[in-house]
């Protein structure tokens, strides 16, 4: 991440559990289907009687229906409802089936970052505002461009038996408060990339304003904001990028341009894409985002290969950290569905200390033992070369950058190589139709400290539950156990342990 940093409402995981078990029934992915309240008869009205009779009807809704008895080609869509648009009628799904269901879980798919799933239509359903802004007099031109707006409101609270600070957890760094994180607006259009016939074209535009801008800001766009005047919540464009879809390149490929996500990872910056509220040590302190451009090439319905060359990671093309940087991730999947290995050199250049210049090696495999039980480990080694050694054992070190920490070298050593080795297990089982329980375990060794300012090694225990209530809502309460084994890195390097009880909602429009 791009720096260290991060509340009074602390549900009973087992209730929850307990009241959702018996909802909706376990069953095959089906996708949401748009509300009624869209249909014609419903165009004289105007857009804010629409998009009331829209968010009605959504909320009344269940997010996950099971599927009709199967009488047709199966419906391709790749993301959770809130994010895509409607299919092209004309497109069928040639990458493998989706392992999963979205709702409730964040994605239907095996991990992989920087593209669309290609061999999908890339489109699921609309969201209450889409639906309001369809059923109105341009309803036809909004579907056949294929354009979406939307995005959502995560608000969370924490209760921390640290006093003045959650950090090194993220991203919700205050005890004791309730927070504003995430308040989304994505404009976008996903290329169908399951038909063959033409290229097809996409973009994103992501604004985030909250207490996450903190995590996500990349230096020279905004990061006046964070560096200069660390300001408690601002405003991050977080992606901003044009996908362009070449069909019969092998089984197709997917040329991105302009900042995205770097590729690796479990977890995401974006509320409903993640599995928990809370983020893990391994994806608080690694590479967050970059700008450059990336290819995904589809070899075959297993094999997916990825070459890419960026500014860096976290600074952005001009300022004196940015320096080319080099991307290449491979993902296998197997022809059963139920195993993805994702090995990544996320970023690489010369290794040299700046902000954020970290040379990333990163793997993530994943297994589905069934529809209730799936699992997916990361891990990764990090280094930044020439560290300034800031352990106070040596005459006149070089000075640290603004934002980027040092390191606790051995003493007479100006720098240093600042290190860093991590490991992270998610492991999640579906409760029901709508909601799952979610177990993390991971373990942290910041070798030189550079990445948390603790040179420590920590473990981290937790369970969680996401629900979906109706379509429009995520509710995820958690709690994890924290502990560092060499110094006291929590509450300001006061003690060795900190338990932390935290839920959100996620209200999606």
């Amino acid at each position: 991440m791009s720096l260290p940093c991060r509340r009074t409402v602390l549900v009973t995981l087992a209730t929850l559990a307990a009241s959702v078990a018996a909802t909706v029934p376990l069953a095959a992915q089906a996708p949401v289907a748009p509300s009624s309240d869209t249909s014609a008869h419903h165009e004289s009205q105007n857009f804010f009687a629409r998009l009331g009779r829209a968010f009605a009807s959504d909320w009344n809704s269940p997010a996950y229906t099971p599927p009709a008895p199967a009488t047709a080609a199966p419906a391709s869509g790749s993301a959770p409802a809130d994010s895509t648009p409607p299919a092209s009628s004309s497109s069928v799904r040639r990458a493998l089936p989706q392992p999963f269901d979205s709702p409730p879980f964040p994605t239907a798919e095996w991990q992989i970052g920087g593209t669309p799933i290609i061999g999908d239509a890339n489109a699921l359903g609309y969201g209450p505002l889409m639906e309001a802004v369809t059923a109105g007099d341009h309803g036809s031109w909004w579907k056949t461009s294929r354009i979406q707006v939307y995005g959502w409101i995560d608000v969370a609270a924490n209760a921390s038996t640290s006093k003045t600070t959650n950090a090194p957890a993220s991203y919700d760094i205050r005890p004791g408060h309730v927070e504003l994180d995430q308040a989304v607006l994505y404009i976008e259009r996903l290329p169908d990339e399951a038909q063959t016939d033409h290229v097809d074209w996409g973009f994103r535009v992501a604004n985030l304003y909250g207490l996450d801008y903190r995590f996500t800001t990349m230096k020279g766009i905004l990061s006046q904001q964070l560096l200069q005047r660390n300001n408690e919540y601002g405003y991050d464009p977080v992606m901003v990028y044009a996908d362009i879809y070449i069909p019969k390149v092998f089984e197709g490929l997917n040329v991105r341009i302009g900042r995205y996500i770097s590729l690796p990872d479990i977890e995401a910056q974006l509320s409903p894409n993640n599995l928990t509220l809370f983020h893990s040590l391994l994806y608080s302190y690694d590479p967050y985002t970059q700008v450059g451009i990336l290819s995904s090439w589809k070899l075959t319905k297993n094999w997916t290969v990825q070459l890419g060359i960026s500014g860096g990671n976290d600074a952005v093309l001009g300022t004196t950290d940015a320096r080319p940087t080099g991307t290449a991730c491979i993902q296998w999947i197997n022809t059963s569905n139920t195993d993805s290995f994702y090995p990544c050199v996320n970023s690489i250049n010369d290794g040299k200390y700046a902000y954020n210049n970290l040379q990333d090696f990163v793997a993530t495999y994943s297994h589905k033992f069934s529809e209730k039980w799936w699992t997916s480990t990361e891990s990764w080694y990090m280094y930044e070369k020439d560290v300034p050694n800031i352990a106070g054992n040596v005459t006149n070190p070089p000075p640290t950058e603004v934002g980027a920490n040092g390191a606790f070298c051995n003493a007479g050593q100006p720098t240093c190589l600042g290190n860093e080795f991590a490991i992270l297990n998610y492991t999640m089982f579906r409760i029901s139709g709508n909601s799952f329980l979610t177990f993390r375990n991971e373990f942290f060794d910041d070798f030189k400290g550079q990445r948390t300012g603790y040179k420590t090694k920590y473990s981290e225990d937790g369970i969680g539950v996401t629900f979906w209530p109706n379509k429009i809502a995520t509710v995820r309460p958690e709690m994890f156990f924290e502990h560092s084994y060499d110094l006291y890195a929590f509450d300001n390097g006061t003690k060795p342990n900190q338990f932390i009880g935290a839920i959100d909602v996620i209200f999606h429009y």
